[in-house]
């Protein structure tokens, strides 16, 4: 699966999960839901990913974790906030240059339409 259709079924998921719980309860309580959804479908999970900083040619342990990681090409920021700031942007687009991914999914839980909790962001960085 590409990265395109991986999303959609990310989405899929997602919707799935937010009709079951509604807003209202923490992130891990969401983060868990989507990846058991997920592996319901045959995708690949890791929750909690740790996400290494790479700071003059070193590796270094700087506490970074994905929330989850699908097929190892998407990224997904599960959010339970009020609204989004640019900074939760910024984190996501941190993490794709960290990663090497090509696409993340910031998905905020605590919204009464999911369809306004979702940002879809591309980062076409060159190495």
């Amino acid at each position: 699966m590409n990265e395109n259709e991986l999303s959609h079924l990310i989405l899929q998921c997602a919707f799935t999960v937010h009709s079951e719980l509604n807003p209202g309860l923490l992130e891990s309580a969401y983060e868990e839901c989507l990846a058991y959804e997920l592996q319901q479908h045959g995708l690949i999970v890791e929750k909690q990913k740790a996400l290494p900083l790479v700071y003059k040619s070193v590796k270094l342990d700087a506490g970074y974790r994905l929330d989850l990681l699908v097929n190892n090409k998407v990224v997904v920021e599960i959010k339970s906030v009020e609204a989004f700031s640019e900074v939760h942007m910024a984190q996501v687009i941190t993490y794709l240059k960290l990663s090497g991914c090509k696409l993340g999914l910031l998905i905020n839980f605590n919204v009464k339409s999911l369809k306004e909790g979702i940002k879809r962001i591309v980062n076409n960085f060159q190495e």
